[in-house]
């Protein structure tokens, strides 16, 4: 494209977009489906989320499809930000029309802070401008591991650990020497970003990407204080070790806490991960404050979600890279201009379809190669199913189908099944896999996942 097409094309786009509405997009890291207390954990403190929930519509069933990576995010970040599928997300990433791109090049000012984790190429074209962008993770060192174990020390409150504690110099250009959480600079940077809003006549699409509550899993004392471990509930699926291997049993997230665990562990674990959200909470809610501040509120809608959620003890498991539903179902909020306060949609979805819903609620056209459709319909308040079932994989280790009823997870590798009830057990404690009575559903659920395999391009021969 020439210079004066180019610049024709941009002015277009800047008058087009001159009245629409704003986004706000808030995307947590390894915060599970139930790690806000609006979604029903009585033992979580979420104030500012709870507030925004109450504002808008709460999607309760809101999955992710998977991975090809152990680092989980990065799959869940690039189906997000591609509006395509698992395999093709993964094929196709770096030539995919991108989310943020696809709101720039209709007028809007794009502005991202915090995690990306997709490329840095694909960090270049899909953003206008920067504010400091994270790596995929904060390494605190060898002693955030095998944790509570004699003679570690580590605290989540010790700023010398490194980790969430940045230095702010390398992160705020400017800024006086001083060590901040990660947390707290993201949300600086993001609020400093909407109060400079007020003179601005295009909209806003600011991309707010936190590290929390994945680990290391630190806060100021005054949080983790908030959570005593003894009190800390033991969750009804704990187990001290996972049945079998399902894949990837040592990989790092694994190596957080001894084997086998132990309730104190999990107690340990569990406490310094609601702290950690809760400190992430207080956050949202000063960017919050600054959207306020900036005017723009009643035109902006927000999104808040997680890249994929996390075990933290259930099933004998730390990490995320397994098939439950602590791991593949995640928090999704929306609020905003027309939304329904209250409304909560029960509903199959995958975080993925957001790309075509703010599209939609932009009134700008999606690019014809998203897989996933808008949730628009259902933040109006028109029901009926999107999805007959959900699926979801890991690596060739693991396959998935899920319906409101049923799970089947499917381990190659390992040659186990599992069929759970949903309804009757949705902790996920008792397989049914074997149940004569439940051969049908079984078949049924075989079936699916194996159209999902053909539809989705999934080579593995599950079984």
């Amino acid at each position: 494209m020439q210079r004066r097409e180019f610049l024709q094309t941009a002015a277009g786009g800047l008058a087009a977009a001159r009245g629409k509405p704003n986004f706000l997009f808030l995307i947590a890291d390894d915060l599970t489906y139930n790690g806000i207390r609006g979604m029903g954990n009585r033992e979580i403190h979420t104030p500012h989320l709870d507030r925004l929930a109450q504002r808008g519509c709460t999607f309760t069933h809101t999955f992710h499809q998977g991975s090809w990576s152990g680092a989980v995010c990065i799959a869940s970040r690039t189906m997000l930000n591609t509006g395509l599928s698992c395999f093709r997300a993964h094929r196709l990433a770096e030539q995919a029309a991108l989310w943020p791109r696809t709101m720039g090049d209709a007028g809007y000012d794009t502005h991202i802070v915090g995690k990306w984790h997709l490329s840095e190429a694909n960090l270049k074209r899909a953003f206008q401008t920067f504010g400091p962008v994270s790596p995929g993770m904060f390494e605190s060192g060898p002693a955030a591991y095998n944790r509570p174990s004699p003679g570690n020390t580590w605290t989540p409150w010790d700023k010398t650990l490194k980790g969430q504690w940045l230095r702010t110099a390398r992160w705020e250009n400017g800024a006086r020497e001083e060590i901040k959480h990660s947390a707290e600079i993201w949300a600086d940077r993001a609020s400093e970003y909407l109060r400079g809003r007020r003179k601005q006549a295009n909209p806003f699409f600011l991309y707010v990407g936190f590290n929390s509550p994945h680990d290391p899993r630190q806060a100021p004392r005054e949080y983790v204080d908030r959570y005593p471990r003894n009190r800390i509930e033991i969750p009804p699926n704990y187990l001290p070790e996972h049945p079998f291997d399902e894949g990837d049993h040592f990989i790092r997230d694994e190596k957080l806490a001894p084997f086998p665990r132990t309730r104190e562990a999990v107690q340990l674990h569990r406490s310094e991960y609601y702290a950690h959200t809760t400190y992430m909470d207080a956050q949202i809610g000063r960017i919050l404050d600054a959207l306020d501040e900036s005017g723009e509120r009643a035109n902006t809608y927000v999104i808040f979600t997680s890249d994929h959620g996390l075990a933290v003890g259930q099933h004998g498991l730390m990490g995320k890279q397994n098939m439950y539903d602590h791991s593949i179902r995640i928090p999704l909020i929306l609020a905003g201009p027309g939304i329904d306060a209250g409304r909560r949609v029960d509903e199959l979805v995958y975080q993925h379809s957001l790309y075509a819903t703010a599209c939609e609620l932009a009134g700008v056209t999606a690019p014809k190669a998203l897989e996933f459709p808008s949730l628009v319909r259902l933040l109006r308040g028109k029901g009926g199913a999107v999805h007959d079932a959900v699926f979801s994989r890991y690596l060739d280790y693991q396959r998935a189908v899920r319906t409101r009823e049923h799970k089947l997870i499917v381990y190659p590798k390992a040659g186990v099944t599992q069929l759970f009830d949903m309804r009757a057990d949705p902790w996920e404690i008792h397989n049914l896999d074997g149940d004569r009575r439940l051969g049908a559903v079984k078949k049924e659920l075989l079936d699916r996942l194996h159209r999902f395999q053909r539809e989705l391009d999934d080579p593995l021969d599950a079984c």
